[in-house]
C-alpha cells in the first residue's frame, strides 16, 4: 500500500484538486453510502457529487494542521484519511484521525487495518505518542473496527461541527 499526501495548490483559499483525483475520491466517497447515511455529511448519500467532495476536503484542509492522505494499491485509490496534527482544543495533546475511509467494495480485505497502521506510523515517526479519533454513536461497526485495532474509548461527547453524539477513542503509539 502506498500512502501519499493529497498535495494540491490552493486557489483563493480553495484546494484545486486535479479532476482525475477528484473523480477517484468521489467514487470512493459514493461507495460508502451506508456511512454517509449515518453521518449526514452529504445531503443525499445516494448522490455524492464531485463538488460536494471537493467542498468537504476544502473544509478539512482549511485547518492549518490538517493533512489528507490517499492510500493506493496497484495504482488504484483504495482509501482516504484526514488527519489533524493538533486538535483545536489546546488541552488535547494528541493528533487526530478525523476520517479514515476505505472503498466499500474493498472493505474486509485488510486495507483499513493497513491504512490505519500507516497513519499511526506517520504520527509515531513525527514523535507523537498517541492518537485520537471519534466514532459516531450510531456507528457500531466503526467502533468495533477501531477497538479491534487497540483503540480505547476515553470519552463520550458531541462532535464540534454537527453536534452528533460520538465516542472518543485513544491509542498509545508507544513501541
Amino acid at each position: 500500500m502506498l500512502i501519499e499526501p493529497l498535495a494540491v495548490p490552493v486557489d483563493h483559499g480553495t484546494p484545486d484538486i486535479p479532476a482525475e483525483v477528484l473523480t477517484e475520491l468521489t467514487g470512493l466517497y459514493a461507495s460508502n453510502r451506508a456511512f454517509h447515511a449515518l453521518s449526514g455529511d452529504f445531503p443525499d448519500p445516494d448522490d455524492v457529487r464531485p463538488e460536494q467532495v471537493a467542498a468537504a476536503l476544502a473544509d478539512d484542509l482549511a485547518h492549518p494542521d490538517a493533512e489528507v492522505l490517499l492510500a493506493r494499491c496497484e495504482g488504484r485509490l483504495v482509501g482516504v484519511a484526514v488527519t489533524l496534527a493538533r486538535h483545536p482544543d489546546p488541552a488535547d495533546p494528541d493528533p487526530w484521525i478525523g476520517l479514515l475511509m476505505v472503498d466499500a467494495g474493498r472493505q474486509r480485505s485488510g486495507y483499513g487495518r493497513q491504512f490505519a497502521a500507516a497513519v499511526e506510523e506517520r504520527f509515531r515517526a513525527a514523535g507523537r505518542d498517541a492518537v485520537r479519533l471519534a466514532v459516531l454513536a450510531n456507528n457500531p461497526a466503526g467502533l468495533a473496527f477501531w477497538t479491534a485495532l487497540g483503540y480505547e474509548v476515553i470519552d463520550h461527547r458531541e462532535d464540534k461541527a454537527l453536534h452528533r453524539p460520538c465516542a472518543v477513542l485513544r491509542k498509545s503509539l508507544a513501541s
